[in-house]
């Protein structure tokens, strides 16, 4: 089995700073690919951020410039650096990743169980 764990929400006012952390754990032989989405209550969940296997990474028009995803080399951790935040970024975040599993060498996607942010005076 395979785990993620997301830490690093809470409140913060405008204008101010997070970073999101997300820990890759189990049984994986290697990660293709990770990123970050975010849900509001009676929206559908959106991507936030993307990091692909060869490292580069893209953004909802609506973060960029503000938000940035990193991983560490083994892509056992997964980032984002949240700067400049809005209300609007209200939301629970989730880090997924693309796992090839040790066991059988399967392709299969794991979520978090998300970290909730409030952006809010």
């Amino acid at each position: 089995q395979v785990q993620l764990a997301e830490s690093g929400g809470g409140l913060v006012q405008p204008g101010g700073s997070l970073r999101l952390s997300c820990a890759a754990s189990g049984a994986i032989f290697s990660i293709n690919n990770m990123g970050w989405h975010r849900q509001t209550p009676g929206k559908e969940r959106e991507l936030v951020a993307a990091v692909s296997s060869d490292g580069s990474s893209n953004y909802a028009d609506s973060v960029k410039g503000r938000f940035t995803a990193s991983t560490n080399n083994g892509k056992t951790m997964l980032y984002l650096q949240m700067n400049s935040l809005k209300p609007e970024d209200t939301a629970v975040y989730y880090c997924y990743a693309n796992v090839i599993e040790r066991a059988g060498l399967r392709v299969r996607a794991y979520w978090g169980q998300g970290t909730q942010v409030n952006v809010s005076a």
